[in-house]
C-alpha cells in the first residue's frame, strides 16, 4: 500500500474551523506528502529530445501522445492564484519503433503574449484578476476598473478535434488550432464568429463519421441559456475551421442570472444529455468582478438546496424531452459513458455529493504541507463512479411512485409528477475504491465503445489533491486493478487499442507520471491494459508540471 494513510468511510462530519465557520470533513487523513514541486513553473522544450526507455514500449505503437495543462504560474513579480490559471504548456511524446522523444511548447495565445510583453499578469484568469496597468495615470486606472473582463484565450485544458484538425481548448469562446507534429499554434478560432455562444466546453463528443457535438452558454438580456452545438464532420475548403457549426437547441437556465457550471456532458446514440448541477455562476458578480477586484472564481457557488436536472436532447431533431429527470444535488466534472438499452438511457459518471472543490484548488492550497495540507484534503468531497438509469418511455400512462427501472440495477427512477422522474444512482464500484480516494479522469475505449454497452473504464485514484494511482474498473463484478508506486502521481490514463484488437481491453494505457521527490524524473508510463502490469516507461530529462487532459494521435 501507498504510505498515505488509508481513507476512512466517506461520511462527512461537521467541524468548526478557526474562523468559526461550519465546514464538512469528508475524510480523516493525516501525513499527506507535500506536492508543491509538481505545480511549479518550467521552461518549454520546443525541440525534440530523447528519453531513456526502461522496460519496453510495444513496437506497434506509432503516433503522438499529446497532453495539455498549466506550465507557468508566475509572470514577472505577479503570481497566479489558481491551478486553472497557469499558462498553457503543450506536450508531445512521439512514439516510433519502440523509442520515444519529448517536446513541449507554450501556447502562443494572446494572453501569453500580452503577459510576456508587459512582464506582469495582463489578462485575468479564472482565479486571478489583473490589476490596472501601473504605468497609467490615476484617472486611467480608475476607469479601467469599469471595463468588462476580457475573455482569456489561455487554452490549457485539453486537446480536441474538429473536422480532423487538432485544437487546444479551455471553456472560453476561443480555441487554437495546433499542429500536432510541432505543437505550433496555427490559427486562433472564436466560436462567437460562427454561432451565438459565449464559450464551449473542452470535452466535445465525436460520432464515428466525425460529426462533433459540444455545449456552450449564451448570455443575453433575456438571461442565460445552454446551447447544444453541432459541427459537421468534414471541411469544404482546406483552411476552414468551424464553418457550418449550428446550435441544435437552446435550454433556458432555471435561474436566468445564475446558470449552472458544467465541465462536460454525456452523449448516447440518439441523445445529448446535459446535467444541470447545483454549481452556480453568479453572472452579476462575474461581470462586476474587476470593479470589486474579484476573480471569476468568486462568482462560483454551490447551492445544495437545488436538485440536479438531467435534460435529454434528441440529436437529430433538437427536441428537448419534456420529461425532467431529477436527482439529489451532485457535482460532476467528467462522464464515463452513456448508451441506450431496452428503452432506458444509462449514464455513467464520476460524481460527488458536494460541489465546492473548484475554489479549493488554488495554488496556495496545492503548495501547503503538514496539517494545513491534510485539512485541505479532508474538506474536499471525493468523486466516485455512479450509474443513473433513465426510462425513455414516460407518458401519461406511466404509473406514479413506482420504480420504473429494471431489476438488474439498484439505480431507481420514480415518476413523481406529470413531467418529473426522480432518480437515484447505482455505485459502479466496491468498497475497495474508498481505500484509493475515489476516482476521477475516467476514460474508456472511446472509438469503439462510446455510446455503446461496455465493460471497462480507467481513471486515477485520489488519495491526494491530485491522482496518486491508476485504476482499471471491470463492471462485471465491479472488480478493480491498480497501478501505484509511493511518491508517484499519474495523470489521466488514455487507452490506445492494439492493432486488430478483438477484446475491449486489448491495448495499452498511457499516463504521464510526475514526482516531487526527485528532479527531472518525469516519465511516460505504458501499461498492458488487460493485466494492468507495466510494460515500459520513457524517462524525460526535464521537469513537467501535473496537467489535465490528453489524447493519442495515431500515425500508423
Amino acid at each position: 500500500m501507498n504510505s498515505i494513510a488509508r481513507q476512512q468511510k466517506y461520511t462527512p462530519e461537521l467541524k468548526k474551523s478557526k474562523s468559526r465557520q461550519i465546514i464538512n470533513h469528508f475524510t480523516d487523513v493525516h501525513g499527506l506528502p507535500c506536492i508543491e514541486k509538481i505545480v511549479r513553473s518550467v521552461e518549454d522544450t520546443p525541440n525534440p529530445i530523447n528519453t531513456n526507455i526502461i522496460g519496453r514500449i510495444p513496437e506497434w505503437i506509432e503516433g503522438s501522445f499529446l497532453r495539455n495543462g498549466p506550465g507557468k504560474f508566475e509572470i514577472g513579480n505577479n503570481r497566479f492564484n489558481h491551478w486553472f490559471d497557469g499558462m498553457a504548456l503543450l506536450h508531445q511524446f512521439k512514439i516510433s519503433n519502440s523509442q520515444v522523444t519529448y517536446r513541449s511548447r507554450f501556447l502562443s495565445s494572446d494572453s501569453y503574449k500580452a503577459n510576456k510583453e508587459c512582464n506582469r499578469i495582463a489578462v485575468s484568469e479564472f482565479g486571478t484578476v489583473t490589476m490596472p496597468d501601473p504605468c497609467k495615470n490615476f484617472f486611467q486606472r480608475f476607469l479601467s476598473k469599469f471595463e468588462l473582463p476580457k475573455s482569456s484565450d489561455n487554452a490549457n485544458v485539453s486537446f480536441v478535434t474538429y473536422k480532423g484538425d487538432y485544437y487546444v481548448s479551455t471553456e472560453t469562446n476561443v480555441m487554437h488550432r495546433v499542429n500536432p507534429e510541432t505543437l505550433e499554434t496555427t490559427k486562433k478560432v472564436n466560436w462567437s464568429k460562427f454561432i451565438a455562444v459565449n464559450g464551449a466546453t473542452a470535452h466535445p463528443h465525436t460520432e464515428p463519421d466525425g460529426t462533433t457535438y459540444n455545449m456552450g452558454n449564451s448570455y443575453t438580456t433575456k438571461g442565460a441559456s445552454y446551447n447544444i452545438i453541432r459541427v459537421p464532420p468534414t471541411k469544404k475548403e482546406a483552411d476552414e475551421t468551424l464553418e457550418g457549426a449550428t446550435v441544435l437547441c437552446s435550454i433556458p437556465s432555471v435561474d436566468k442570472s445564475k446558470p449552472s457550471y458544467y465541465h462536460s456532458f454525456a452523449m448516447s446514440e440518439n441523445y445529448v444529455v446535459f446535467i444541470e448541477q447545483p454549481i452556480k455562476m453568479d453572472l452579476v458578480k462575474i461581470v462586476t468582478g474587476k470593479l470589486r477586484a474579484k476573480s471569476i472564481s468568486d462568482g462560483f457557488f454551490w447551492d445544495p438546496s437545488l436538485n440536479t436536472i438531467f435534460h435529454l436532447i434528441h440529436k437529430q431533431t433538437g427536441k428537448v424531452s419534456s420529461v425532467k429527470y431529477l436527482a439529489k444535488p451532485l457535482s460532476t466534472f467528467h462522464q464515463i459513458n452513456a448508451y441506450e438499452e431496452d428503452g432506458f438511457l444509462i449514464i455513467d459518471m464520476c460524481a460527488s455529493d458536494d460541489g465546492q472543490a473548484i475554489n479549493n484548488y488554488n495554488l496556495q492550497n496545492l503548495r501547503k504541507s503538514g496539517e494545513a495540507l491534510d485539512e485541505v484534503y479532508n474538506t474536499l468531497c471525493r468523486a466516485f463512479p455512479r450509474r443513473f438509469v433513465l426510462p425513455l418511455n414516460v407518458d401519461h400512462d406511466t404509473p406514479y411512485e413506482l420504480n420504473l427501472n429494471r431489476p438488474n440495477t439498484t439505480a431507481t427512477s420514480v415518476r413523481t409528477g406529470k413531467q418529473k422522474v426522480f432518480c437515484t444512482h447505482e455505485d459502479l464500484h466496491g468498497d475497495d475504491l474508498h481505500e484509493y480516494g475515489g476516482m476521477e479522469f475516467p476514460q474508456i475505449y472511446y472509438g469503439k465503445y462510446n455510446t455503446h454497452p461496455y465493460r471497462y473504464f480507467y481513471g486515477c485514484g485520489f488519495r491526494h489533491l491530485v491522482g496518486d494511482s491508476l485504476i482499471k474498473m471491470d463492471l462485471q463484478g465491479k472488480h478493480m486493478k491498480v497501478w501505484e508506486q509511493p511518491g508517484l502521481y499519474p495523470s489521466e490514463p488514455v487507452f490506445v487499442p492494439a492493432p486488430n484488437a478483438t477484446e475491449e481491453d486489448d491495448g495499452v494505457i498511457m499516463s504521464v507520471i510526475i514526482t516531487p521527490n526527485q528532479d527531472k524524473s518525469t516519465f511516460l508510463l505504458v501499461l498492458d491494459a488487460k493485466t494492468f502490469e507495466e510494460l515500459g516507461r520513457a524517462v524525460v530529462p526535464v521537469n513537467i508540471p501535473y496537467g489535465f487532459h490528453g489524447t493519442f494521435n495515431a500515425t500508423a
